[in-house]
């Protein structure tokens, strides 16, 4: 199985240093317009997700990383609707994007054009979307046993089918998920073809990262390479969930940190831009 690459970008050096994007406060006064990568990248004209709405629920608002593109805050009301339309707990919503993208000093090497989402597995305490300071204190919790290299019971139908609704929307390119809930899914589906977009990734085993295809109104945004044909349930993923086993009991040693992603030109611009008014 191969693992998903980032396509490469033909790009200037620029201001790639993550500090600058983490201290811009509001998107830029701009049309949304997607630049570079999704791990390379930034996004004019970010719209802010409301911090809750049918069905959903932000979380941790303090990290001010709830601003996509317009089609990213449209799949995420939607599937509020469907966990609402299906009586499901508020579906509880982790980091987007920083208000004009870009690098994050903490928690992600992508989430940088607007076009991520991450998603937390664990259903809303009481069934209540959460309040107050457990927006803040609340956390995502594992949905696996990484050393029987198996799901948890937590892990359920709920889990499952708010996967197969992210999935379903034509607007998802993939759908990042530990490798052993992937190989959960491929053993539980019966019909296993929309298990195309779910993907194997080191991680993800508290939430499911949500990745959408490059907009038709931003041509200088970079896409990922296709995903192979098939499920993706084969003797490379049972491998993958075995190296998960291994490293649980015997973890590897750490690795050095990735080098700063260098940005388009134009972000440059994007970082520089007047700021659109506040709202939520």
């Amino acid at each position: 199985m191969l693992r998903p690459l980032l396509s490469s970008l033909l790009l200037v050096p620029a201001l790639a240093a993550a500090g600058p994007w983490g201290e811009v406060r509001l998107p830029s006064a701009e049309l949304p317009q997607v630049y570079g990568g999704y791990a390379a990248g930034c996004i004019a004209g970010a719209q802010t997700l409301p911090l809750s709405g049918p069905g959903y629920q932000a979380m941790r608002p303090s990290r001010n990383r709830y601003y996509g593109h317009p089609e990213l805050l449209r799949f995420i009301e939607q599937l509020g609707y469907t966990a609402a339309a299906r009586r499901f707990a508020p579906v509880l919503i982790g980091d987007l994007g920083q208000p004009r993208g870009g690098p994050m000093l903490s928690g992600h090497r992508s989430h940088q054009i607007g076009l991520d989402v991450d998603v937390w597995f664990l259903d809303a305490p009481g069934g209540r979307a959460p309040s107050g300071a457990a927006l803040e204190s609340l956390s995502a919790q594992t949905m696996i046993d990484p050393y029987a290299g198996r799901v948890l019971a937590r892990f359920g139908a709920r889990q499952r089918a708010l996967l197969r609704a992210a999935a379903d929307d034509p607007a998802v390119e993939r759908i990042f998920v530990n490798p052993v809930i992937k190989q959960s899914l491929c053993r539980s589906e019966a019909d296993r073809g929309w298990l195309h977009k779910i993907r194997p990734w080191w991680g993800h085993d508290a939430h499911f990262h949500v990745r959408l295809y490059c907009p038709p109104d931003s041509p200088q945004c970079s896409a990922q390479k296709p995903i192979e044909p098939g499920d993706g349930c084969d003797a490379g993923l049972d491998a993958w969930v075995e190296e998960i086993r291994q490293a649980a009991r015997r973890p590897p040693l750490p690795t050095p940190p990735a080098p700063e992603p260098v940005l388009p030109e134009a972000c440059t611009a994007v970082l520089q831009a007047p700021s659109a008014s506040a709202r939520r």
